[in-house]
């Protein structure tokens, strides 16, 4: 190496010496450098921790030596959340977007000036879109760091509550290469109030007074112009014979809408969970001063705002909105839910679970797969619930063998179940109608 580049090589070993010891900072070093960088709030997770393990993988590829995980928090305004007015609302989850993102590549530059290797995920989208269908497209899930680093609960809206912002917020991840004197845990008490008026503002009754949540539902709706609803909306418009037939399937402003997403940014059809929920020291004050006042001004105009809710035919939500929202009109259609492989379509049940469609159905079913993929799971199905284990028994109310290959290929709609019996790529034993049955419990 010649003598120009000697301060170079200097320069790069002291890089390398200091990344294979993993430096150290304090919580309270880190915390002022966060919350100069932007942040609202913040936490700090160790890499160890258990609850990370479903992202763990994906965490180490980002940036193999992490061993702090950082959650931050970034507020919303509360009355632009609130309104109605879609325009409005999504301008703020774009620009709070792009705000986490900003504070986050500001954090990942003064730890590097500082020394210390880090990376930031995504706050929303964009994903790992090439792995739609198969596996989980987000890289980690900033809802189980905020809660793992204290910054709130997760409410039955399946939203974190901060114990001071409330749900107006947006979640952010960054990965660095240091290690704490202290981390952080979760909070002792949840700030969720239970008052349930989630409950009664989702359009499509994706939130159960329960506790139990559907996010099938929520996503046919809410995500009507991300992810599998752009594909159900591809599908019908590469079928439509021509202009008038498209017509026919949609209205104009649902193109609009659709240019709109493509043109500036994907928008939610709904947020009125966030926008309802009172949770918070910043933002509960009001509600408790006048709680029918709240109900009139902020949940009441969300209930009767006369808009197109999207649903599958048969499912939970489509009853939902006929019964309780009479002045929202109802558009049936597919969720574009289709798997890639057979596990992701074992794993998919629990999300794609219809009450509705299961009725009084008491049954297990057994799943023998071959071919791309070997393995065996069962589904239960009873008292309005489902169950999914992949160490199953051998007994069964019906038992299916199948070529995963081609059991892919019928549910995703490129073959037929009868063609594939003649051709005993898939066998079936036991009551054929409880088949028939078990695909009234999943309508995509």
């Amino acid at each position: 190496m010649s003598e120009a580049h000697e301060p170079t090589r200097r320069r790069a070993l002291t890089t390398l010496t200091i990344s294979a010891g993993a430096p150290a900072m304090s919580a309270a070093e880190l915390r002022a450098l966060c919350l100069e960088a932007g942040a609202d709030d913040v936490g700090f997770v160790e890499i160890e921790r258990g609850a990370l393990a479903p992202d763990l993988a994906d965490i180490v590829a980002v940036l193999p030596r992490t061993r702090t995980v950082i959650g931050l928090v970034r507020r919303m305004g509360v009355e632009n959340v609130r309104s109605p007015m879609r325009s409005v609302a999504n301008a703020e989850f774009h620009a709070a977007t792009h705000d986490v993102q900003d504070v986050e590549r500001e954090i990942v530059r003064r730890l590097e000036r500082a020394g210390v290797r880090a990376a930031y995920a995504p706050p929303g989208f964009p994903m790992e879109a090439a792995r739609f269908g198969a596996e989980k497209v987000w890289v980690v899930s900033h809802k189980v760091v905020a809660e793992q680093a204290g910054l709130g609960s997760m409410g039955i809206h399946r939203n974190v509550i901060h114990p001071r912002f409330g749900n107006f917020i947006l979640l952010g991840t960054v990965f660095a290469e240091v290690t704490l004197d202290r981390y952080d845990a979760p909070l002792a008490e949840s700030p969720c109030l239970g008052c349930k008026l989630c409950v009664a503002a989702c359009p499509v009754g994706a939130i159960k007074s329960d506790g139990t949540f559907s996010w099938a539902v929520c996503a046919t709706h809410n995500y009507r112009e991300f992810l599998g609803g752009f594909i159900d909306w591809v599908d019908e418009l590469t079928d439509a014979a021509g202009a008038l037939g498209y017509h026919r399937r949609f209205e104009d402003h649902e193109t609009v809408s659709m240019w709109q997403s493509l043109s500036f940014g994907p928008n939610y059809k709904a947020a009125y969970c966030l926008s309802v929920c009172p949770a918070g020291d910043d933002v509960i004050g009001p509600f408790l001063a006048d709680k029918k006042e709240h109900l009139e001004r902020v949940v009441r105009p969300l209930q009767e705002k006369e808009e197109t809710v999207y649903v599958v035919a048969g499912g939970d939500a489509e009853a939902h909105v006929r019964k309780r929202f009479p002045r929202k009109r109802v558009k049936v259609v597919g969720s574009g839910m289709r798997p890639r492989s057979a596990r992701a379509f074992v794993e998919a049940l629990p999300w794609l679970f219809s009450t509705h469609g299961a009725g009084d159905l008491r049954a297990k079913y057994l799943f023998r797969f071959g071919g791309a993929e070997t393995f065996t799971a069962s589904v239960t199905i009873g008292d309005g619930g489902i169950g999914v284990n992949f160490a199953p028994g051998d007994r069964a109310d019906v038992t299916i063998e199948a070529d995963a290959a081609s059991w892919v290929s019928f549910v995703r709609g490129e073959a037929g179940l009868v063609g594939l019996l003649l051709r005993r790529r898939v066998r079936v034993r036991g009551d054929l109608r409880l088949m028939r049955r078990f695909k009234r419990c999943f309508p995509t």
